[in-house]
């Protein structure tokens, strides 16, 4: 078996994992601020869409650094054995922004439905957990 396209592979799957799973977060609390709105009469804002689909750029720099894998993994610059830990370890980064990144979206929405106030506020801590997947991507690529 070829572990370094294992590693490859997993980095991708792991992040996507993490993403679905920050998705559903963030989207049950966009889901949840809009119900609230319509009960109350008063206008659902759009925007939350953007909390619920912030986690989805995990499974982008997951296939981004599996290419990256790959081609080193083939040329020989990446050796098996590192590409296996860094697939798993690199995927679970990804994977864990993603979720924090999901539960940070749904309290971002349900503030934002309930005042109307402070989006910009909101979203920067959305982009604080969107960091930590960029820098394994980043430095994964760099390994």
């Amino acid at each position: 078996m070829d572990f370094g396209m294992l590693g490859a592979g997993l980095v991708m799957g792991i992040a996507a994992i993490g993403s679905a799973i920050g998705i559903g977060a963030a989207g049950q609390g966009a889901i949840g601020a809009w119900k609230r709105c319509f009960l109350a009469n008063k206008p659902a804002p759009f925007i939350l869409t953007v909390f619920a689909g912030a986690p989805l750029t995990q499974t982008i720099y997951g296939f981004l650094l599996m290419n990256s894998m790959k081609g080193k993994v083939a040329s020989g610059d990446l050796s098996p054995a590192m590409a296996l830990g860094l697939g798993i370890a690199a995927g679970l980064a990804m994977c864990f922004s993603a979720i924090a990144q999901g539960k940070a979206g749904a309290a971002g929405s349900d503030a934002l439905g309930e005042t109307g106030k402070g989006f910009s506020n909101y979203i920067m801590v959305v982009g604080l957990c969107e960091t930590v997947a960029l820098f394994a991507m980043v430095f994964g690529m760099i390994a």
